[in-house]
């Protein structure tokens, strides 16, 4: 894949970031700035508070910047929810994604300047705020004129999408890719770098009511192929490898039944790369599909690939670069969303813990 022209600040392992209660300097313009806080893990729509927050002292390494649009993601509810991997230290600021704009930065900050867009560099920021302080290391800059709702889903489903498409096989253009939960953020960003790489995807999702229009969308964005988990099962599944290799790579965002039948398509030696667990079902596998195929199970998870690349930033570069290039070019778009003002917040949380959601909830800041 080619590299654009991003240019990518230090984006060393970032840990959580606090707001804390510092009184905010005069040169901050504006209104108080505002954040959804949540003091105590549970639901979100019960637990997140739309508050005044208190931005501290712009120090000679800091960042001072207006959040311009984030995402609510799968693993914002489970961080509030108290389930995640990883949790921020409470109180915190809901968010680990989206984009701002610099507003003003410290003296010995020399790679970002006014009006520079940023995006975070990891996990844990608490994006979900108006304004806030942050350290040069913990943001990445990029380019001002791609669209803002790409800009603000740039560092998690893409990247994921990105890694696990190049990671684990060495996909040639005409070798498929098959993958479940399509519709997801991951799972749009899949169907569009395989396309733009030459590389065939078969995408599996649940059946819902709007199914026609599903599969609609998805070949709009490029998918070879949209069947449901039912299709796994049917005879019409060898309809489809007589135009299309059998995938080397799968990949699982789902688990249970829909994961072992996907797993019977996978070529002799393939992988399936599990980066997530929607129907919080276990990953059941077949004895004879170890013994007679020799498949491979992989996970991954793009935090800790962040941690293990936290002093590579050429690899982190080169990431951001593909991405921020296929931006420009037309051939990676925003997943579908929905925007919502920040004081709509309640809903937006609400619609996105729904079942068979297909629009990403962005909150405008």
């Amino acid at each position: 894949m080619q590299r654009a022209a991003a240019r990518v600040l230090r984006g060393a392992r970032s840990p959580p970031v606090r707001t804390p209660p510092v009184r905010a300097r005069s040169a901050s313009a504006g209104s108080a700035p505002r954040g959804l806080v949540y003091e105590r893990h549970g639901e979100p729509p019960s637990v997140v508070q739309l508050k005044d927050l208190e931005v501290p002292n712009l120090g000679d390494s800091d960042v001072h910047v207006k959040m311009l649009a984030a995402p609510i993601n799968p693993a914002d509810i489970n961080m509030i929810q108290g389930t995640y991997a990883i949790l921020s230290p409470l109180p915190a600021v809901g968010g680990n994604e989206g984009v701002g704009e610099v507003l003003e930065v410290g003296s010995r900050v020399s790679a970002l300047k006014p009006g520079d867009w940023v995006i975070p560099a990891d996990t844990g920021l608490g994006t979900w705020r108006t304004r806030g302080v942050f350290p040069e290391e913990k943001l990445l800059k990029v380019p001002g004129d791609i669209p803002v709702l790409c800009a603000a889903t740039l560092s998690v489903n893409p990247c994921t999408a990105l890694r696990m498409l190049t990671d684990f096989e060495t996909l040639a253009p005409g070798d498929s890719v098959i993958q479940n939960a399509a519709n997801s953020g991951v799972g749009q960003a899949v169907i569009q770098i395989a396309r733009a790489s030459g590389v065939k995807t078969i995408n599996v999702v649940r059946d819902r009511p709007d199914l026609p229009q599903l599969v609609e969308r998805l070949m709009a964005l490029g998918a070879d192929h949209v069947v449901t988990e039912e299709m796994l099962r049917k005879p019409e599944m060898k309809e489809i490898f007589k135009s299309t290799p059998k995938p080397r790579l799968a990949l699982n965002c789902v688990g249970g039944k829909s994961t072992t039948e996907m797993l019977r398509h996978l070529q002799p030696k393939g992988t399936m790369v599990t980066y997530g667990g929607m129907a919080k079902q276990p990953v059941m596998v077949p004895v004879s599909a170890f013994i007679f195929r020799d498949v491979r199970l992989r996970g991954f998870w793009m935090t800790q690939w962040r941690k293990d690349h936290a002093q590579d930033q050429e690899s982190v570069a080169g990431m951001m670069d593909t991405l921020c290039q296929l931006i420009q070019r037309g051939q990676l778009t925003a997943p579908a969303s929905t925007e919502v003002p920040l004081q709509d917040y309640r809903a937006a949380l609400e619609a996105s813990m729904k079942p068979f959601v297909s629009s990403k909830q962005i909150l405008l800041l």
